[in-house]
């Protein structure tokens, strides 16, 4: 392929993945993520959020918040079985706990608790850092890094290779990388953009576009939808 063709095609993608999120948009309507009072607030919710729904998760900051247990002070204070205690709701609350400690020791070390310090650092590098950090992957560093820090890494999750996926715009390899390469590459690099178009998939793959009967409930996607078309496609006359 060309650098004609290729710059046609990376335009052509630009312009589908504008195009889904502006159904979704049109569709349900700003999300308001994430969810927090503060920063450092989301940076824990990120952490309680993996494996569990957020209404547990939302549990777990209450009681962090009720114990006053909810600053990296407190946090590093704080025993580790009572810290599992507090986080219980969010499940896997023992491995939880430890990598929120894990969290605010490496803030306290290397940034002396400034969120501000922390997120001066440049994006490539400061993701690399997270991910050193015991407990934080993929996902929860760009959440920390989109949510909390403002910073332009889209998040990847399963809603969003699935529902992709399903309109025919899975990347060459299904990594995360690849995914999220896809919408660095053809979007923007708006922070508010990223923000408001994962919290959309996440709304759709909660919603609608479910592992199972996906088509209940109407879709905003659906006229573009290669799984749909599948699904709805007429059979053919049956032989014999």
């Amino acid at each position: 392929m060309n650098n004609g063709s290729c710059s046609a095609a990376a335009a052509e993608l630009g312009e589908r993945l504008l195009d889904v999120y502006q159904r979704l948009y049109a569709f349900y309507g700003p999300q308001h993520w994430w969810p927090g009072d503060t920063p450092f607030e989301v940076i824990i919710g990120a952490i309680l959020t993996q494996s569990a729904a957020w209404v547990n998760v939302e549990k777990a900051i209450n009681n962090l918040k009720a114990a006053g247990a909810l600053t990296p002070t407190a946090l590093r204070a704080i025993s580790l079985e009572e810290l599992a205690s507090l986080v219980y709701p969010s499940g896997y609350y023992r491995a939880k706990a430890r990598k929120v400690k894990a969290f605010v020791q490496y803030l306290g070390e290397r940034y002396s608790d400034s969120l501000d310090a922390l997120f001066q650092g440049e994006v490539a590098s400061l993701r690399r850092e997270l991910l050193s950090v015991y407990g934080i992957g993929e996902e929860t560093a760009d959440s920390i890094l989109l949510y909390a820090g403002g910073k332009p890494v889209f998040v990847v999750d399963a809603y969003t290779r699935r529902i992709m996926s399903r309109l025919g715009l899975s990347p060459p390899q299904d990594t995360y990388a690849h995914y999220q390469a896809m919408f660095h590459d053809n979007l923007p690099p708006d922070p508010g953009l990223f923000n408001e178009y994962h919290a959309l998939l996440v709304q759709h793959g909660k919603t609608r576009c479910h592992r199972r009967d996906p088509l209940s409930g109407g879709c905003p996607l659906r006229d573009m939808c290669l799984y749909a078309a599948r699904l709805i496609a007429p059979r053919g006359p049956s032989s014999g």
